[in-house]
């Protein structure tokens, strides 16, 4: 690739990476407010926001070809990426899915929220408590 586009896709994910955290940031705490901290009701709205908005996107980028590559980088990559990654796990498992890669779906869809959990955050935190 060359220098001259890298350095511009790099800004294009800078800049939509710090959209979408502070709309995370937003979102989450405006969600918060009016629900409650009973359950995580901010990080769902931004999941399952996320996970539609990298959809049409997907769909407006691959199948009517009317968002151009950069805008598919700052936006799928830099803003919903930051977003939410939720969003990009769902779709990336959609498309296996829909593409009869039955397998790997299913170990993405099922073995990665096991592993996520039991083998990210459990462990994290062992860790972070043994420290």
């Amino acid at each position: 690739m060359e220098r001259r586009m890298l350095v511009t896709r790099l800004a294009l994910v800078a800049l939509g990476g710090a959209a979408g955290a502070l709309a995370r940031y937003l979102v989450g705490g405006w969600v918060s407010e009016r629900l409650g901290i009973g359950f995580p009701w901010g990080t769902a709205v931004i999941n399952v926001s996320g996970s539609f908005l990298l959809g049409l996107l997907g769909v407006l980028a691959s199948e009517r070809l009317v968002v151009s590559p950069e805008a598919l980088t700052a936006l799928g990559v830099g803003f919903l990426g930051s977003y939410t990654t939720f969003s990009t796990w769902q779709y990336e498992t959609f498309r296996m899915l829909e593409n009869a890669s039955w397998p790997a779906g299913l170990v993405n869809l099922v073995g990665l929220p096991i592993l996520g959990l039991g083998g990210g955050v459990v462990l994290g935190v062992v860790l972070g408590r043994t420290l």
